[in-house]
This record gives C-alpha cells, structure tokens and sequence, in this order.
C-alpha cells in the first residue's frame, strides 16, 4: 500500500491506528574521521493518535533504513484508572464502569463482574438468565470481530469492507439496543440475572437479524479473502510464534492463529457453553501470521452466529419463569476472595474480586486481554519493514481502553 502526503483536498488518509495523525522522526548525526558525517539509526514515534481510532497508542520505533530493529509500545495515555474507581462504587455501580474498558465488548465485560459476584455469593441464576446470556454474549461476540473485520481492510487501503461491516452491524445493534436500550454500553447484566425479561417477540427479531448478517458473510469469505493484494500483504507477515503467545500472555483469535488451542467456552465452560458442546467450533490456525489472525476472527465469526441460533431455539423452548434473582437493597458480598474469568471477544478477561464483607469491593483486579496482547509487538515488529508494520498492528485486534485499563 502507497502511504500518500497529502494537503487539503487531496483526500483524508485512513484513520487507523497505524496510520498516526502525527509522526514525529528524529535522526542523530555524528562526525567521523575527516568530518565526514556518520547517520545513525532513527527513532520514529507513531502516534500517539487521535482519539476516534482504536484509541491513544504510541509506538517507539527504532528503525535501520526501513527496517525496524525494536519497538516499544508506550501506553496510558488514557487514564481510565478503573481498578481503583471499581473500589468506590458498589456492586451494582461497577457493572457500568467494567462495560467500559473494551467498549466493542461492553456486554462481555459486564458479564465477566457479576460472575464474580455471584460466585462470592454462592447464587445460582435462573435457566432462562443463563442461556439469554449466552445468546448476547455470542451476539456482542459478532459486533466485535464485524468491526475488525470491517476496520483491518481498511488499514490496508480497501475500504469497501467497513461499509459492509456497519450494515451487519446495525442489524445486531438494533436488537442488541431493544432489549437493553443501550447502543453499545448495555447495562443489562445484573448480579443475579439480567436487567429485565425479553420483549415480546424479540425471540423472532433476534433471529431474524442473525439470519440476515449470516446471509452476507459471504462479502469477508470472497471480496476479503479472495482479494490476491490483502493476501499478499499478509500472508506470512508478522509471524507470531506459539513460545512468545504462552510467553507473553497472548489469548483469544490472535493465540489460536498460532496454533494455541484453547477456548475457556470449550475447556473451562461457564453459562450454557457446556450444552452447546457439539455446536461450539473453535478457529485454529498455525501459520500465526496477519492471514491467520484474520482468518480465525472470521471463522470464530461464523461459529457465533451459529451458537447464538442454538440459544435461540433453546429460549423458544424454556417455560417461561424468572429471568433474575431478587437482591437486598443494599447488596454485600462475604469477605473472601475469587478469580472469574470469561473468553471475551478479545480473549481472556478476568476479575480477581477481593470483599471486605462491605457493599463496594476491597479490591478488583481486571486482567484484559489487549492488555497482554499488544506486548508481543516487542517480538513482532523487530524485523520487518515499516510497511508492514500496518499489517502487523492491525491484526492484533485490540481496544487500547482494554490496555490503559
């Protein structure tokens, strides 16, 4: 892809995160013998970006020509501080901070608090709290990786994919916005359950939409995959080896492209994963390069429209009953400790809850999944070229308020 300079009226360059809105370059200069001058490497500062990309990321580059020899990621230029805010609010108030910090998976990250709760409370949620979770759960699973989807071509030069992304998009958001009356902080989650029983018919709307985005995947198996310029600029690129994954913590779409298999819906199951066994495929590649990544994104794609069919017809066949558990107005949970993690879009995302017996918690550690992912960029960059450094960013699919958590 040809970067170009361009002035007013010369079209905007992509917005992405690889694509800074300032680069910042500095070359030192030293004299030799005879005052001949001696170039030394580059430092070249990516970013940090404007806001309405994937978020405010730096990256330190020192570069031999075009080739980069190490790179530093510089995060926290977000200051979401939301592990010490967590300490002041109840237990009811952090459910609408954790939605927060990957705001792709707001319904994800709710989940992960109130199963911590629930789990220091020893409470069991109604059947029918448990498998409506699931279904938005894999609903909010597939708004994630549309965006990735959309956005990574993008990144690359072609931009017809994101207009296919948001219509797909705006199908699942429209149900996703009914049920909550939230666009993308749903708020849904409770301890104990969920906010509120489903519509009436929403059932049939939320299948309805899930037929329809099913119907188009089709756009990112052939326009994407089958484009011979976004397989050459990934194929290959950005090799992520399965010592560095297990190294550095990687998890999620980006580990399994590098052939680490593991799913916690599959080997740790929690909600309703258990039963949906023989519908649940996990997306496995080895080659853990930017075609992988890509490819298991799509692929875990396709699986979570079919898991959410399978909680579809589950619902239609529940009993009607309740869909939460009632609570006291001032809920507290018992002094101890405990560790719930989910397999979030991104991969894993944990909360290590420790309670004080009081109604706010004494201390709440969040583990994200962008957190530990992106440090692999230290192995990854070093190496390539400048060009591809695009490539590589994109396809680690993170959230930088899910790093600057």
């Amino acid at each position: 892809m040809r970067l170009r300079r361009g002035g007013r009226g010369q079209g905007r360059r992509p917005c992405c995160a690889a694509l800074a809105e300032r680069l910042v370059c500095m070359t030192e200069t030293t004299v030799g013998i005879g005052g001949a001058a001696e170039s030394t490497d580059m430092v070249l500062n990516i970013g940090p970006q404007h806001p309405s990309t994937h978020g405010v990321l730096r990256l330190r580059l020192v570069l031999d020509g075009e080739r980069i020899q190490s790179a530093e990621p510089v995060i926290g230029y977000m200051h979401r501080g939301a592990e010490k805010l967590f300490e002041a609010r109840d237990y009811r108030q952090i459910i609408m901070l954790a939605n927060r910090h990957d705001w792709l998976s707001a319904f994800s990250n709710e989940l992960g608090v109130v199963l911590a709760v629930e789990r220091m409370l020893g409470m069991e949620v109604p059947e029918r709290a448990v498998w409506t979770r699931t279904l938005l759960a894999e609903l909010n699973r597939v708004l994630n990786h549309l965006m990735f989807l959309g956005s990574y071509p993008l990144e690359l030069g072609g931009i017809t994919p994101i207009f296919h992304a948001f219509r797909e998009r705006e199908d699942l958001q429209h149900v996703m916005e009914e049920i909550s009356g939230g666009r993308m902080h749903y708020m849904f989650n409770r301890v104990g359950g969920l906010k509120d029983d489903l519509p009436a018919g929403w059932l049939g709307r939320a299948r309805r939409a899930v037929a329809e985005v099913r119907s188009r995947m089709g756009v990112y198996d052939d326009l994407v995959l089958g484009n011979e310029i976004f397989r050459g600029r990934t194929r290959g690129v950005g090799v992520l080896a399965r010592e560095t994954v297990h190294a550095y913590g990687v998890s999620g779409p980006i580990a399994r492209a590098s052939g680490v298999d593991f799913d916690l819906r599959r080997d740790e199951p929690y909600l309703a994963y258990a039963e949906l066994r023989d519908v649940l495929k996990v997306a496995i590649r080895e080659e853990g390069d930017c075609l992988a990544r890509f490819e298991c994104l799509l692929e875990q794609t396709h699986a979570s429209l079919a898991l959410a069919d399978a909680c579809l017809d589950r619902l239609d066949e529940l009993p009607a009953g309740p869909i939460n558990q009632r609570l006291p107005k001032v809920l507290k949970a018992p002094e101890g400790h405990t560790y719930a993690w989910t397999e979030n879009p991104l991969g894993l995302n944990g909360y290590y809850l420790v309670s004080k017996g009081e109604k706010t918690p004494y201390r709440l550690k969040l583990r994200s999944a962008s957190y530990n992912n992106i440090q692999a960029l230290t192995e990854l960059l070093p190496g390539t070229l400048v060009a591809d450094m695009v490539a590589i960013l994109g396809s680690l699919f993170f959230v930088v308020g899910d790093i600057d958590k």
